[in-house]
């Protein structure tokens, strides 16, 4: 196990949890590890946009592929969002992930969410685990559930997850939920780390760490409020208003990226 991958299986069991940024290219991540946080993840909505693509499509195979082999540059683990594996095949997820592995990153995010309409079977999810396990046993697995996400058979949450740990996950991830007690009795039942997605309406990060949730990501939020500061900056040139302080120039963007 690299240095790196076994820092961020040990970031889920530290004395408070792991809180997740989810970059969108190089510079984004860069800055982010440069501002202290422990690991990166990325979101697959920035991914996708940022390449004029759709997310959730599956179609975003290389362009994922070619960020991870630039973020590995960066001094902290690097987590991956591979959506649902960029394919059905089992020996074909586990070969793709595998080679996210040999580049040193130190873990994937597989959903179950298909299309953003649809959930997979969860036998089938569990095989695709299983075989990314078998071919790269040390990278950490967030096996994301996405009943809550998609409002689709939230009955089936726990079930849904008790046969991904049972595959060998190392984490599980359940976005959308933002009621406490429901995050509450998601932790008790699950016997791994749990990763939820933070909300501006759900709970703090104190509350969620009261609550033993172990991962909070940001998801996608960061991407879309960089691309809402494009626009407030844009206006206030075009419209002579005020630019907000606290901008790096350039040669600070120019030193944290090592051009």
């Amino acid at each position: 196990m690299t240095n790196k991958t076994k820092a961020f299986h040990d970031l889920h069991h530290g004395a408070g949890p792991l809180v997740l940024p989810n970059a969108w290219d190089f510079g984004s991540a860069a800055v982010l590890a440069a501002e202290g946080f422990a690991a990166i993840g990325t979101t697959s909505l920035g991914v996708a946009v940022a390449a004029g693509l759709t997310d959730g499509a599956g179609v975003t195979r290389d362009e994922t592929l070619a960020l991870a082999t630039r973020l590995a540059r960066l001094p902290v683990p690097v987590t991956v969002d591979i959506e649902g594996g960029f394919s059905e095949d089992p020996g074909t997820v586990a070969e793709y992930v595998a080679q996210l592995a040999g580049l040193g990153i130190a873990g994937v995010n597989l959903e179950d969410g298909r299309a953003d309409t649809a959930l997979a079977e969860p036998g089938h999810q569990a095989e695709l685990i299983a075989a990314i396990k078998l071919r790269a046993p040390e990278l950490f697995v967030n096996a994301r559930v996405d009943t809550y996400w998609l409002r689709l058979q939230q009955g089936s949450t726990l079930a849904r997850a008790e046969e991904y740990v049972k595959a060998g996950a190392d984490g599980v991830f359940v976005p959308g939920v933002t009621d406490p007690d429901q995050i509450g009795r998601i932790v008790a039942a699950v016997p791994l780390p749990v990763n939820m997605l933070y909300s501006v309406a759900g709970p703090s990060i104190a509350e969620l760490a009261a609550l033993g949730v172990r991962r909070i990501s940001t998801g996608s939020l960061l991407y879309r409020a960089a691309l809402a500061g494009i626009v407030d900056v844009a206006r206030a040139v075009r419209d002579g208003g005020a630019i907000r302080s606290g901008i790096p120039s350039y040669r600070e963007i120019q030193a944290i990226t090592g051009s």
